[in-house]
């Protein structure tokens, strides 16, 4: 596969940006390429095309595949795995936002509801402390509240809602 400078530069930029997000910059780029991809790729084609070590390409698609971004393709007369994208912004955004809400936001809220059971029977924690890690558990769980009514919402509802926010705003800056 021949990379175009458009191809490049989206690749190089998926992969900074990925690395601003906490994603490795191989496994953005792994992304990206196979995203833009025409067709299935297997892994020697992508150690090949960006340059990166197999066992890095190994351990990218693993991850990317552990989020469901990424998937096995079989290629007819081929014995090797091909990987195909998800190209769907839609899907991917949820695959992803599903993904790190597991990794991220879930651990937070335990933990945030083991330190406000603690807190509540330790004189020694500060009023004050106490009152700002409830709140911090009620924002969150508000949140995850909100994204899983939100995760539920036929897509069409999920872009009208985001159509509309836009306009809100619009109207509001008026």
């Amino acid at each position: 596969m021949l990379l175009t400078p458009t191809m490049e530069r989206f690749i190089l930029h998926w992969g900074e940006m990925g690395t601003r997000w906490g994603v490795n910059r191989s496994v953005a780029q792994i992304h990206a390429l196979l995203y833009l991809s025409p067709r299935p790729l297997p892994a020697d084609e992508i150690v090949d095309v960006l340059s990166i070590a197999r066992s890095n390409v190994s351990t990218s698609i693993r991850e990317l595949q552990s989020y469901g971004l990424v998937t096995v393709s079989h290629v007819m007369g081929d014995r090797r795995d091909h990987f195909r994208a998800e190209t769907d912004p839609w899907s991917i955004l949820l695959l992803i936002a599903e993904e790190r809400k597991k990794r991220e936001i879930d651990p937070a809220l335990t933990m945030l509801r083991a330190c406000v059971l603690e807190s509540e029977g330790d004189s020694a924690t500060d009023p004050e402390v106490k009152a700002r890690l409830s709140e911090m558990l009620v924002f969150i769980e508000d949140l995850t509240s909100w994204y899983d009514q939100m995760k539920r919402l036929p897509r069409s509802t999920l872009q009208n809602i985001v159509h509309v926010g836009a306009k809100i705003a619009g109207f509001l800056k008026r």
